[in-house]
């Protein structure tokens, strides 16, 4: 995943990237956060801990597409309680636009299981139940289905998960369909809303896209061993019809770099691979557009869009996606 530890737990937060371094038509089927049958997820009892929620949409109407990410992060450090949003969303004729509520705020009653509501953006529901995420600020709303488990991991007591689902995001006078790819991640004797952890990432490239308007691939790429353990070095997974398939023998090659505004270069276009439950397939992908989040000189924090081809033994599908970069 993981994003999810990089965005949100990811990335510093937009606040301390330096210290880091490292939809209204069709309503889906949210379940009211405090309801009975919401499902939670487990938190253990520490005093040092980072829970964080990512969803990453892509869709397209008319008007044509829309990415829209918004990572929420929440932690504890003793008696004090943290909590976090980080979003961009990028239209395709607009380009980025720039929204309200980045950044950290007041996570007043201590919530780690649920996701807090900001001044900015409520929550409704559970990932798993269904969900639906609101900010009048930003005339902005988006409703997601329930979330299958797609893949997961636990590493002693830290725990990742992710999954996709069919999602409308309404903003503005806009009612846009597409699909929300989601990651989960809790992590005891860890908070990087309150602590520095030098040089945890290295080298993440997490590619979150939409194939032919209703089909989901995830790949994620880097080269920490600190986090290897929880995450992976190499991770993916792909749904068709909703169904997961196999990913086996993935490989992620950077074909193409940009220069940066430091000693690295920002990648921008890659060659990705697996073998599938029919064979061999080749997926192409380019940056169309990147968005410069931080930089530190030796390196930095970008989302990018993509565009792209995927080759399943000789059928072809477009793709288009979201890029976080953290170089």
């Amino acid at each position: 995943m993981l994003s999810c530890l990089m965005f949100h737990g990811r990335m510093i937060g937009v606040s301390t990237v330096i210290g880091f371094l490292l939809g209204y038509s069709v309503a889906f089927h949210p379940t009211a956060s405090d309801s009975s049958e919401a499902v939670l997820e487990d938190i253990p009892a520490s005093t040092l801990i980072y829970v964080s929620d990512y969803f990453s949409f892509v869709g397209e109407d008319h008007k044509g597409h829309v990415a829209f990410a918004l990572d929420n992060n929440r932690g504890r450090d003793g008696d004090a309680y943290q909590a976090e949003h980080f979003l961009v969303l990028h239209d395709e004729r607009q380009g980025w636009v720039k929204l309200a509520g980045n950044g950290l705020f007041q996570n007043i009653k201590g919530e780690l299981r649920t996701i807090p509501d900001s001044p900015f953006f409520r929550f409704q529901g559970t990932p798993r139940t269904g969900l639906t995420i609101k900010s009048d600020v930003n005339h902005l709303t988006l409703r997601v289905d329930p979330i299958p488990e797609r893949t997961k991991n636990r590493h002693n007591d830290a725990a990742t998960w992710m999954g996709s689902a069919p999602a409308v995001l309404v903003w503005n006078e806009r009612t846009i369909p597409g699909r929300v790819i989601y990651e989960y991640l809790m992590m005891p004797q860890f908070n990087r809303l309150t602590r520095t952890y030098w040089g945890m990432w290295k080298e993440f490239q997490g590619f979150y896209l939409l194939a032919d308007h209703s089909n989901d691939i995830y790949v994620h790429s880097q080269l920490s061993e600190r986090i290897a353990p929880l995450v992976g070095k190499l991770l993916g997974f792909v749904a068709i019809d909703d169904k997961t398939e196999p990913m086996k023998d993935l490989k992620v090659e950077v074909l193409e770099h940009d220069l940066a505004l430091g000693f690295y270069r920002w990648p921008t276009a890659w060659r990705i691979t697996w073998t599938g439950s029919n064979g061999p397939i080749t997926l192409s992908l380019s940056v169309i557009d990147r968005n410069g989040i931080g930089n530190w000189v030796i390196g930095g924090f970008s989302m990018g869009i993509l565009r792209g081809e995927l080759d399943d033994v000789g059928t072809k599908h477009t793709i288009y996606g979201l890029a976080e970069l953290i170089i």
